[in-house]
């Protein structure tokens, strides 16, 4: 790999003092008036030695080129105790302009990105600005589809049909639609429910191009600039946006080998995908995670509940995150993403506080193994995690 490797020193990048893990129901109720955060819980990590922090990084290093070979094109970052132990930056970020890919540059993170529309939507519950057993209709009086909740939407439960697929039938695929022009189809077509609300898991986009909106008509905001000024900025994300349409200008496209991804007519729907954003920056998200300052412990703990039991797995979903609980008593708490040539990976280890986090922007199903460097924090072989 071309090396743009980084090791960066616990007096840096740690995140408190050498206490123990807080207890997992500690909430911290004061905010910042002028953030919006609650006061972190800054006792939850202990400060990496020198010696530890040189071990991680060999063993992350050899595992990371195994995994993904010598022609991995983007990022990789992984941490312990929210200090980087290794981060590497490789290949071509802009394939007409040859410009390589560093760690600003900002890249697609796909299905990542619902776990931010999902927390911000708790994150507004906790304000007391929506309900959770709130239907659609609080906010689309006319959306055709009844009995269909914010929860059961957060947990892929509603039914709903995946706009991904129904767009692609009779719509004008030369005009990018926006959500409001997804719902507003939705209206008038009335595409026919995968099942009925609540009654099954079903993985859809559609779930969260919701949500966004719904967080929309919340806030009185766009989605892009209410993220940007109420959860980026205040988490210290300055690499981190959502994709609009005004962006389409600047769009740089992804790459599956040597065949571009042009754009199409679903790029510029947002709340499922769109969100850009580092490695570094999605460290930062972490760390918030951890320390409780964007949403209290005890929201993020319903949020890893498993909502989804019909089948007895060691998989699940929660609210806006997937899960895998080993017979081992380890959580492992994350969500993957593709789109066009992006592949991503957010992985996130709550026994061993440790993450794993890929942003690829050239088709590499290997990416996807990266989760396997988690043997090194564990100590146990690597469980096999779906794509998205």
């Amino acid at each position: 790999m071309k090396k743009f490797l980084y090791i960066i020193g616990a007096s840096l990048i740690a995140l408190g003092s050498c206490k123990g893990k807080s207890n997992s129901n500690h909430l911290v109720a004061s905010k910042d008036p002028e953030t919006g955060l609650y006061e972190g819980d800054t006792s939850y990590f202990r400060q990496l030695t020198p010696e530890e922090l040189q071990k991680y990084h060999d063993s992350a290093l050899a595992a990371a080129h195994r995994i993904l070979g010598n022609n991995f094109n983007g990022q990789i970052l992984v941490a312990k105790n929210g200090q980087i132990v290794f981060e590497e930056y490789d290949g071509i970020y802009n394939f007409q302009t040859k410009s390589p890919i560093t760690p600003t540059t900002s890249l697609h993170i796909a299905s990542i990105s619902k776990t931010f529309t999902g927390m911000t939507v708790l994150h507004l519950w906790e304000e007391g600005r929506l309900s959770l057993d709130d239907t659609i209709q609080k906010f689309f009086p006319n959306f055709p589809y009844h009995g269909i909740t914010i929860k059961m939407l957060l947990a892929h439960r509603s039914g709903l049909p995946n706009y991904l697929n129904f767009l692609d039938v009779d719509y004008n695929r030369r005009h990018k639609a926006t959500n409001q022009e997804v719902i507003d189809y939705m209206v008038t077509h009335v595409p026919p429910l995968q099942a009925n609300p609540d009654k099954h898991f079903h993985y859809c986009n559609t779930n969260f191009m919701m949500l966004a909106s719904i967080i929309e008509k919340v806030t009185g905001m766009t989605f892009p600039k209410y993220m940007k000024d109420s959860v980026f900025t205040p988490l210290g994300m300055m690499h981190t946006h959502i994709f609009e349409p005004k962006d389409t200008v600047n769009y740089v496209m992804t790459y599956n080998g040597n065949r571009p991804y042009p754009m199409d007519h679903l790029d510029v729907t947002y709340g499922d995908k769109n969100v850009y954003s580092t490695v570094r920056d999605l460290l930062q998200w972490d760390r918030s995670l951890y320390e409780h300052s964007f949403i209290k412990a005890t929201t993020l703990k319903m949020a890893y509940e498993p909502q989804s039991n019909e089948r007895v797995s060691m998989h699940n979903y929660g609210l806006a995150w997937r899960m895998l609980f080993n017979k081992n008593g380890d959580s492992i708490i994350y969500h993957n993403g593709k789109w066009h040539g992006t592949n991503s990976v957010f992985t996130r280890l709550l026994q061993d506080t440790a993450t794993i986090i890929v942003i690829g922007n050239r088709l590499d199903k290997r990416i996807y193994g990266a989760k396997a460097i988690s043997s090194i924090f564990t100590g146990k072989p690597d469980y096999v995690i779906p794509v998205e």
